[in-house]
């Protein structure tokens, strides 16, 4: 089953404790494609300028990702650059260029228009209604945000979530959005505004899954190799819906199996600068790395072995 991703293509220069990145291939499109690409076929709606690479364009095709959404605009194409603290969960933003991404509008070429799948990227909630419309019969419908929309366009985005399946956002995030700082409550009342599904992303410390079955939370890997946190969110978008692309029904366990797979791809995208790590990436991989998941998560005595193998990258 394929996936109708909308949202940011960018270039991005980030600097951590442990290097540099200048211009790299980014945005929340691109991480997310790359991810779940390794599940399904990705159809990508985004918008590059005339300085977009042909070497990136071929990246995004070797990953048989669909890019018959792609539109290239006169002007730059979107740019960000950011710096993150020594514990990486900090990060100050030193630059942001939107260039043609200001003016995007999505346009959905006709054919992608029977997507069952739709992730709508964190752009803004107008634009992520006005695409749930002209996609109507999409039948998993999931959304990111952030804060800037939370802060200014509120009743937009009450009204997007009034639509959507899935709301993906991370742990700061939901506090905002509904002004309290226990995550159980926010779940309650995020759900109530209409997604039946809510993940809250907790950086190294895993994720969090409100379902109408109950609450399901998926550890943070422990790992050997850090390098940049960047995507690491939207590639762990690309491997929750990645999975739930695959399945043949949506039952509760493929819910909490695909917040093990969304883990397991944020794992990966944090281990190199941009998608560099996304890139090279194989399904047998993830696979070897969410049975690794599975056994952290284990009460049983998992067999001999396991605490040196339990660091990723050992």
């Amino acid at each position: 089953m394929s996936i109708l991703a909308v949202g940011s293509i960018a270039y991005d220069s980030v600097e951590t404790p442990f290097g540099v990145s200048e211009n790299a291939l980014g945005g929340s499109a691109v991480y997310f494609s790359m991810a779940a690409s390794l599940f399904t076929r990705v159809r990508l709606v985004g918008v590059v300028g005339q300085d977009f690479q042909e070497g990136d364009v071929e990246l995004l095709r070797q990953r048989g990702i669909d890019l018959r959404g792609l539109e290239r605009a006169a002007g730059r194409t979107f740019r960000w650059s950011g710096r993150y603290g020594y514990d990486l969960n900090t990060r100050d933003t030193l630059d942001t260029q939107l260039n043609v991404f200001e003016s995007f509008r999505p346009e959905i070429p006709p054919d992608f228009l029977d997507s069952r799948l739709l992730f709508l990227g964190n752009i803004d909630p107008l634009l992520q209604m006005d695409v749930l419309e002209r996609v109507p019969g999409a039948e998993l419908r999931a959304c990111d945000t952030m804060n800037y929309w939370i802060r200014n366009q509120r009743a937009d985005l009450e009204r997007l979530l009034a639509q959507v399946n899935v709301l993906i956002v991370n742990d700061e995030e939901a506090r905002q959005f509904t002004d309290t700082p226990n995550l159980f409550r926010a779940a309650v009342a995020i759900r109530r505004l209409g997604p039946a599904h809510l993940v809250i992303k907790k950086g190294e410390h895993g994720a969090l899954l409100f379902a109408p079955d109950g609450i399901f939370v998926a550890p943070g890997l422990p790992l050997e190799t850090i390098v940049d946190p960047t995507g690491a969110g939207d590639a762990f978008a690309g491997g929750l819906l990645g999975h739930l692309a695959r399945c043949e029904n949506l039952t509760p366990v493929e819910y909490r199996r695909a917040v093990v797979y969304g883990c397991v791809l944020g794992s990966f995208c944090v281990e190199a600068f941009g998608v560099e790590r996304l890139t090279t990436l194989a399904l047998w991989e993830v696979e070897e790395r969410f049975e690794l998941f599975l056994r952290l998560m284990r009460v049983e005595d998992p067999g001999p072995g396991l605490p040196r193998e339990a660091v990723a990258g050992a």
